[in-house]
């Protein structure tokens, strides 16, 4: 026998494919998206993508987060908050990256409300020795020691978990379309699959000893494991841009960057790019700021194409 909750949300898959959907869950995103299918939320434009390609046809996903927007520091909005409140599934990354839609979801005080965990199962990693330069003071201390790198993503291959999660999660909420939601994870996996040999292959052109890595903050780490990269180490020695380096950091960083040689420094599209100059400046490295890492954009209208730009850009700049 179904649950309470699985019996609500089957009736209102039901109504709302008869019926069309009425302020449901529509998010800050996807403003064509078909709203006469049953509306399903995710956490940031990555996520609503990568969900939808398993929901096919079935179901419109939409993303909470808008376009550009820091997961870090997203501050919602009370229209943010009603479409949370009036959604019945949500689709998160995994619990505590996104702090305001976890807050999001505990304040919709609904028991009805299904949260499926995209990234759930995956063993994370927490930043390598030699990765946080200037790590040793207590900003350091916390960033090396405290939470795992929730940027599972930024590896294609472990966003195979994340579809085969989201088909389950759908499959319990709309049985009916189990088989379609299973087909057509295995049909993206394949793709993602595709896209794992590409990178490879491009970083292959590559030489080893420039396969370094400066970033803005901790969010290339399975990316670097996965394609043989050394990270050398981040402005902000976080899993955000929370907070400020301090000067001993920087200092840090900008010896870490001339012993390695590494050529330049990775920003995300949107971030503040003033410290990055700053040890530019003293370095004489190159400055890359329009990585698409936490959201998809103009360059990168879907989850295939953010890691194509990406790994073109910073071909582009090791090369």
């Amino acid at each position: 026998m179904r649950g309470p909750k699985v019996t609500l949300v089957l009736l209102w898959l039901a109504a709302t494919l008869l019926g069309g959907v009425t302020g449901l869950g529509c998010g800050s995103g996807g403003s064509g998206a078909d709203r006469t299918k049953p509306v399903v939320l995710a956490g940031a434009s990555y996520l609503a993508d990568i969900a939808q390609n398993v929901a096919g046809s079935r179901l419109t996903v939409m993303s909470l987060l808008p376009l550009g927007a820091d997961p870090h520091s997203f501050e919602p909005t009370p229209r943010d908050a009603r479409s949370v409140a009036e959604s019945r599934v949500i689709i998160i990354n995994t619990p505590g990256f996104e702090p305001l839609v976890d807050a999001l979801v505990r304040s919709a005080g609904s028991s009805d409300l299904v949260v499926i965990e995209a990234a759930a199962g995956l063993v994370g990693r927490r930043p390598q020795s030699g990765e946080v330069a200037g790590g040793a003071d207590d900003q350091g201390k916390k960033s090396a020691g405290r939470e795992v790198d929730p940027h599972f993503w930024l590896d294609p291959v472990k966003v195979i978990a994340y579809a085969e999660n989201i088909a389950k999660g759908l499959s319990a909420i709309d049985p009916g379309g189990e088989q379609t939601y299973k087909m057509n994870a295995e049909a993206y996996a394949q793709r993602l699959r595709e896209l794992d040999t590409w990178i490879a292959g491009q970083v292959a052109t590559i030489p080893a000893a420039r396969r370094l890595l400066v970033t803005n903050h901790e969010s290339l780490g399975y990316f670097a494991d996965r394609y043989g990269f050394e990270i050398v180490g981040t402005v902000f020695p976080t899993l955000g841009v929370e907070g400020t380096p301090s000067a001993k950091q920087l200092v840090a960083l900008v010896a870490a960057i001339r012993a390695s040689g590494a050529p330049a420094i990775f920003l995300e599209a949107g971030s503040s790019a003033d410290l990055a100059r700053q040890v530019a400046r003293e370095t004489g490295v190159e400055v890359v700021t329009d990585l698409y890492t936490h959201s998809l954009g103009v360059q990168a209208p879907t989850y295939l194409d953010m890691m194509r730009w990406n790994v073109n850009r910073i071909v582009e700049a090791l090369r």
